[in-house]
């Protein structure tokens, strides 16, 4: 299929883009767009992974950015699940490159819906007022457990992931909400920057395109953030609980029917 790259495609790629960008920085998901908006223009399923990887790269830069700087995550708090999450996202692309995932997709709504249902009847599942920051690094063998599958799941799939993090992390370490989406938003970028080097390393990244809706990603990353810091848990979880559905139903929709 030719690749349309023509100005008009391109403003509606900078527009899904910015979009997506923000839904990122505030629950995750933003791949729910983006991934779409590319295969829309002609890209081949792996190629369009690889390109979204750099353009998601964009977003979770900045946002992890944000949130570090607003003191909401502590990197030396959390290097081992960094590790794990880098290890886990090299096996999962190497591992996508070559294999189909249909199985995968299949199983993936259903996990997602249990994930969005937990959300709904459970108000602290994405954290709470009385949770508190911790203050030495969690124990290294959880974050081991927990950063492996997820870099891995980010590497090999990806929607999601922001959700995954988000909920598990403020089960698993009593975080409060923000720190849960910091901590999120941090693994993601590394997942995110070791898949795109491997898909750059087999020529599956189209540059331009990924440039184009990355840099409207960045930009809606900064905002979402800022949103997400401002007006904190009654703003997110809504538009957490939201994304998540759809989510669902868009992978349930192309696995299923």
């Amino acid at each position: 299929m030719e690749l349309l790259a023509d100005p008009g495609s391109l403003a509606i790629l900078a527009a899904v883009g910015f979009i997506a960008g923000f839904i990122d920085a505030v629950v995750g998901g933003g791949g729910l767009l983006s991934i779409p908006a590319l295969l829309t223009l002609g890209l081949p399923p792996h190629m369009t992974l690889g390109t979204n990887k750099l353009a998601s790269s964009f977003s979770s830069c900045m946002s992890a950015w944000t949130y570090y700087r607003k003191h909401f995550f502590k990197p030396a708090f959390w290097y081992n699940a960094g590790i794990a999450c880098f290890l886990g996202a090299v096996a999962g692309t190497f591992i996508v490159s070559v294999v189909d995932n249909s199985v995968l997709d299949k199983l993936l709504p259903l996990i997602i819906i249990i994930i969005a249902l937990y959300t709904l009847l459970n108000p602290k599942a994405m954290g709470c007022d009385k949770c508190k920051p911790p203050k030495v690094a969690p124990a290294s063998k959880t974050q081991w457990l927990h950063g492996l599958p997820l870099g891995f799941y980010d590497g090999f799939a990806g929607p999601g992931i922001g959700a995954f993090w988000t909920v598990s992390s403020t089960r698993l370490y009593q975080l409060p909400v923000l720190h849960s989406i910091g901590l999120a938003r941090a693994m993601t970028f590394v997942s995110n920057v070791t898949s795109l080097t491997i898909f750059l390393a087999l020529g599956l990244v189209n540059i331009q395109l990924g440039l184009a809706m990355g840099v409207c990603m960045m930009f809606g990353a900064f905002i979402g953030a800022r949103f997400a810091i401002k007006f904190g848990l009654p703003f997110i979880r809504p538009l957490f609980i939201t994304i998540v559905i759809l989510i669902a139903a868009n992978l349930a929709w192309r696995a299923w029917f």
